[in-house]
């Protein structure tokens, strides 16, 4: 997700490079927090370095033109692989010996429609995480660092779902934060296996939760799919800064009507009006909310 670091993420950087081998030493006995979530976030940038790379490999220039692709389509996407390449080599270089190594992974690409759609999913999903992540890292460096990643996923998230997928790249005023744990719960059934030599990092996956249709509209009832699914548990909606509850009644929800448009995320939960690592249930389930030509100018004409 960088390109090329230029005159401020070369500061960022070396303050970054230089940041960790203090925090090293202070904490031998217990990693500190930040390292903890750059360990984070280098896991889920290998993921998406190990996507683009692999991927990209099956597919040439040619198999995208025959999914109805424009040539530079692919450039693209390559140019996006080398970023999230630089910022693998970033982060490893910050965190030393310390940093997390590649894993293997499933990411169920069989041509490139499902590419795309799965490149849509990774980059929003990397947006909420370092959105979620901000508020707890403790040096200012490495919050400048990640700020700045985060900056570039976002353009990413735009362009893959605006100009490759048609949609719509802006999506709701503001974009939705993800926790670690719900982040992980998103990244973890792509993930085959890791090195046993990689650092433990505190997160777990939640049980996963599917909704049908896949991409709900306010005001739809869908179907949900998970364990543990009785009547009497909410779906919280996570859209933006804002969260939405509705019950379950027969393994059915009605999105509410306030739940925006673009990137969010359904989570099953014990109980109306908390979500938590102790209330949830499974999920999170990502759709993106598609807002049309005729409705954003019905918005425009409405203001």
């Amino acid at each position: 997700m960088f390109a090329k670091l230029a005159v401020a993420g070369l500061a960022a950087a070396s303050m970054v490079a230089a940041a960790p081998l203090e925090k090293r030493q202070a904490a031998e006995s217990k990693p500190d927090i930040d390292t903890v979530i750059l360990n984070y976030a280098l896991t889920l940038e290998h993921l998406e370095n190990a996507f683009y790379r692999d991927s990209l490999a099956k597919y040439d220039n040619a198999a995208f033109a025959a999914a109805g692709f424009p040539m530079w389509v692919r450039s693209r996407f390559a140019e996006i692989g080398a970023h999230e390449k630089a910022h693998v080599d970033f982060l490893t270089s910050a965190l030393g010996q310390n940093a997390t190594a590649e894993c293997t992974y499933n990411f169920g690409v069989t041509d490139p429609k499902s590419f795309a759609a799965t490149a849509q999913l990774l980059e929003g999903v990397g947006v909420s995480a370092y959105l979620g992540a901000a508020a707890a890292i403790t040096n200012p460096a490495y919050l400048t660092a990640a700020g700045s990643i985060l900056t570039t996923e976002a353009r990413h998230a735009a362009w893959v779902a605006s100009a490759v997928n048609k949609g719509d790249g802006f999506g709701g005023a503001f974009d939705t934060p993800l926790t670690f744990n719900q982040t992980y719960s998103l990244a973890a059934p792509l993930i085959t296996g890791c090195p046993s030599s990689n650092p433990a990092l505190p997160v777990v996956a939640f049980p996963s939760l599917t909704t049908d249709p896949a991409v709900p509209t306010p005001g739809q009832e869908v179907s949900l799919k998970a364990d543990g699914l009785p009547d009497g548990q909410y779906v919280a909606f996570l859209s933006g800064p804002m969260t939405y509850f509705a019950e379950v009644q027969g393994s059915k929800v009605t999105v509410p009507q306030e739940v925006g448009f673009g990137r969010g995320y359904a989570v099953l939960v014990k109980s109306n009006g908390t979500v938590s690592d102790d209330t949830t249930v499974a999920g999170p389930a990502a759709f993106d909310i598609p807002l049309t030509s005729e409705q954003a100018l019905q918005i425009a004409v409405s203001k």
